[in-house]
């Protein structure tokens, strides 16, 4: 743990990445703990392009915990943070009465600064508190010498962020202890696992989503009968069959889960009571456009999923990107000449057939996507090395840039 020997400051910073369920988590049973009624199964996306990055220092000097998120001060005493506070706290003293040397006595009962930054747009429905509540548990870990299943503590942030904890694909597997300890993540394969797959991210809309997933997930837990029927006699099979799909790198499998799945989550948000609606009419514009496209090549090369709010995350193959990406920029126009628009992973332009703009056959529809992220599967969080990188400096407040 790097110290500043001038206050005896300790920091640490890390990153952690985004993870994009293609089978969804919509459900509680078990509010405080976070315990899911389902289980569900990720994709991690590369930091290179969505991530969010946490400084964590701990001195003496320091009167109380604080943190700053995206360059404001919030509060600390936020139920889910203090749960992932306490839990670190807890598990670091267990180590040092279980006698393991590496354990700083003196900073356990030190307070902490923590400054956290995401480098997108944060309750877009984006993904922002699985990476934002991984990268904080991963980075008390850190400073505060724990070690092990960590999946189980940044759970109680945010349930998704459990599956953050790893990269590649996946799983969150439900439990069934009412303790939740059996309630953790687990990689069904690493990043490396399938290198041909990559990830589309059209951005709809980068504003807060009117309906939060917390109040949403408790709203259809409370009236929604398809959800308990989804959660009982559809997810365990569905499950089985995208591991099998992940393991095979069986694509069509693979996406045709991932479309049937986010379909019905968001059924299951029509079925609550009111309903909840995520999607706009660019979401359903990109859904048809999505089968209109594989209907014309008779094959399923590209998938969609949706998290709650309406950006599209599109799943393909490389082979079939560059197409892609200018069917999305000839059907949706950007406002600009295309600068801007596509971010991460170069995508070289190409040229469409006309029979292929013809069989999609749909009016052209301005502005309807802000941009496109380009990604891949990525790895799990990572300590960063570099010193000139901490968000904090070394009074232990947020520096100027950050």
């Amino acid at each position: 743990m790097p110290e500043d020997s001038g206050k005896k400051l300790t920091m640490v910073t890390c990153s952690a990445p985004v993870n994009i369920a293609v089978i969804k988590y919509w459900g509680k049973r078990d509010e405080e703990l976070i315990l899911p009624i389902n289980s569900s199964l990720s994709v991690t996306l590369h930091q290179d392009q969505l991530k969010t990055t946490t400084t964590v220092a701990c001195s003496r000097s320091f009167q109380e915990d604080r943190i700053w998120l995206n360059g404001k001060e919030e509060d600390i005493t936020q139920p889910r943070l203090q749960s992932c506070l306490r839990e670190i706290r807890r598990l670091a003293r267990k180590r040092r009465s279980d006698g393991e040397a590496d354990v700083d006595a003196a900073g356990l009962s030190h307070k902490v600064h923590i400054c956290s930054v995401n480098n997108f747009p944060t309750a877009a429905g984006l993904a922002s508190s699985a990476a934002g509540y991984a990268c904080l548990v991963y980075t008390l870990s850190r400073v505060m010498g724990v070690e092990g299943e960590l999946s189980v503590v940044s759970r109680q942030g945010s349930g998704s962020a459990c599956r953050s904890m790893y990269g590649g694909f996946v799983q969150w597997i439900m439990g069934q202890q009412g303790d939740g300890k059996d309630s953790l993540a687990q990689q069904v394969e690493p990043e490396t696992h399938w290198p041909e797959l990559r990830v589309l991210v059209l951005v709809v809309s980068a504003e807060r989503k009117p309906v939060g997933s917390t109040s949403g997930m408790q709203t259809s837990v409370e009236t929604s009968i398809l959800l308990k029927h989804r959660a009982d006699s559809v997810v365990p099979a569905r499950m089985k069959e995208m591991i099998e799909a992940v393991h095979k790198r069986d694509f069509t499998a693979f996406a045709e889960l991932t479309m049937k799945d986010s379909n019905q989550f968001h059924a299951t948000c029509l079925d609550t009571y009111p309903p909840i609606f995520y999607l706009n009419d660019v979401s359903r514009r990109v859904i048809n456009l999505v089968h209109r496209y594989n209907r014309h090549y008779r094959e399923t090369k590209v998938a969609y999923t949706f998290d709650a709010g309406p950006n599209a995350v599109i799943y393909t193959l490389q082979q079939n990107v560059e197409e892609f990406v200018q069917v999305v920029k000839h059907f949706f126009p950007p406002e600009t000449n295309g600068g801007q628009f596509l971010k991460g992973l170069p995508v070289a332009p190409t040229t469409l057939s006309e029979e292929l703009k013809q069989a999609i056959g749909m009016e052209p529809m301005v502005k309807g996507i802000c941009y496109i992220i380009s990604t891949k599967a990525g790895p799990g969080p990572r300590v960063v090395e570099d010193p000139s990188e901490h968000l904090l400096g070394s009074d232990g407040l947020p520096k100027e840039s950050a």
